[in-house]
């Protein structure tokens, strides 16, 4: 053994008890190791462990071995099992990896004379076997998840391990027997305060992961009742249909473009937010936007800013969740405060008329068409006309014309988002 590898194996006593020390110090969740004599001993041990294959096997480049994984899974299953959360596994295993280069490092300083082979050896070996020991960490983590946890809890993980790039995720999609696709579409529910009194919304939540069979999470909001529902709905490109005949230019299928258009979601993301929304029974309000896997976390933040901006609907058979090309009015209004304030002073102006703003929402949301906005609002079309003149009257406007269009549509949006209150 060279004299690099017989420094780490000298030192490997002192680092052990180094890293046990940092845990306690850095990590809240280990804090039970300075009251755990016991607790104490096991981590100490299996730190002291891993750094003696560490240097018996990277000499040789020798792989860590099955009962070597098995070890390091059931040290991960363990801690899992403890309570330990996900986000604490991370910082758990960057400050062991941390750790590691540092002795790597201290150990090259001390021994000056210390040959390039053996430092590269190191280097080659604690790649590859490092993350072969992090996988197996991860899955004896996952498998303590599996018996703790309920289902939907496991998808609410999943779903969070996804936005925060956590690569635990594939794990946990495996044992979820979910497939992980190349894109999805960030979906959020906006719910605003519910009244006191509402039931949870634990089993409509469960009902929606078992239905749909994607990772979803509730993450409360600032109310005390309120809060958003944020669901990754997986997307696959469309099966090719095989050709009976030659293919000519007429039957060659065109290659699916890689960004859907906004107003071609699949229906299972429209099923999603209409089967939440009924069992939720009162207005909310989603937005949505698609993204390779890879890409969610800024996905979610733009569909977070969509279903703000989107006005709260009841489920019916039209409702869907809202994209960039439905409100991106509304979202250039919200970060222009001058021209947000102007709107609203639109909309005060219709206070005096009768029900004027929910007659122009379904004005618009029927492209204009007196017949058809008159019987969704079940008045008759010369009510509906009378309505309209009134707009007119009031503001100047005429809700016809492309400038009455382009105004009250984000008057109304705005409106019905509780935008202004």
């Amino acid at each position: 053994m060279g004299s690099f590898f017989a420094e780490l194996a000298r030192q490997a006593s002192a680092n052990a008890r180094r890293e046990v020390e940092a845990y306690t110090r850095e990590i809240p969740e280990f804090g039970f190791l300075d009251t755990n004599s016991r607790a104490r001993a096991e981590t100490l041990e299996y730190a002291l462990w891993l750094r003696r294959r560490t240097v018996e096997l990277s000499p040789d480049n020798s792989e860590l071995s099955d009962a070597d994984l098995g070890y390091i899974a059931a040290i991960g299953e363990l801690r899992a099992a403890a309570g330990m959360p996900l986000d604490a596994r991370q910082r758990v295993l960057r400050l062991h990896t941390s750790l590691m280069l540092r002795e790597i490092n201290e150990a090259t300083e001390a021994q000056r004379g210390v040959g390039v082979d053996e430092l590269m050896r190191m280097m080659n070996w604690f790649a590859p076997q490092g993350e072969r020991g992090i996988r197996a960490y991860s899955q004896g983590f996952v498998t303590a998840l599996r018996h703790r946890l309920p289902y939907v809890e496991q998808a609410a993980l999943l779903a969070r391990s996804l936005l925060n790039g956590d690569p635990i995720s594939a794990e946990l999609a495996s044992a979820l027997g979910m497939e992980l696709p190349e894109r999805c579409a960030v979906t959020v529910i906006r719910v605003p305060d519910r009244p006191v009194g509402d039931r949870d919304l634990e089993s409509e939540i469960e009902a929606l992961v078992k239905t749909h069979h994607a990772p979803i999470t509730w993450c409360p909001g600032s109310g005390s009742r309120s809060g958003e529902l944020i669901a990754l709905i997986p997307l696959y490109p469309p099966t090719p249909q095989a050709s009976p005949g030659p293919s000519t230019a007429e039957t060659v299928q065109p290659h699916p473009v890689p960004e859907l258009a906004p107003d071609l979601l699949p229906d299972l993301v429209s099923d999603l937010v209409r089967d939440f929304a009924q069992a939720l029974g009162r207005p909310c309000a989603a937005g949505t936007a698609t993204s390779p896997l890879s890409e969610v976390a800024d996905s979610l933040d733009l569909a977070r800013r969509i279903s703000r901006a989107a006005p709260l609907r009841r489920a019916s058979a039209r409702l869907r969740p809202h994209t960039v090309s439905d409100v991106f009015v509304e979202l250039a209004v919200a970060d222009a405060p001058f021209v947000d304030d102007w709107l609203h002073a639109v909309g005060r102006s219709l206070q005096p008329g009768p029900d004027l703003l929910v007659t122009l929402d379904a004005y618009y949301r029927h492209d204009m068409h007196r017949g058809a906005t008159a019987a969704a609002l079940n008045v008759h079309p010369r009510t509906l006309d009378y309505r309209l003149r009134r707009v007119r009257e009031l503001t100047g406007i005429d809700p016809g014309s492309t400038r009455g269009v382009r105004i009250f549509s984000s008057v109304v949006t705005r409106r019905l988002s509780e935008a202004w209150h």
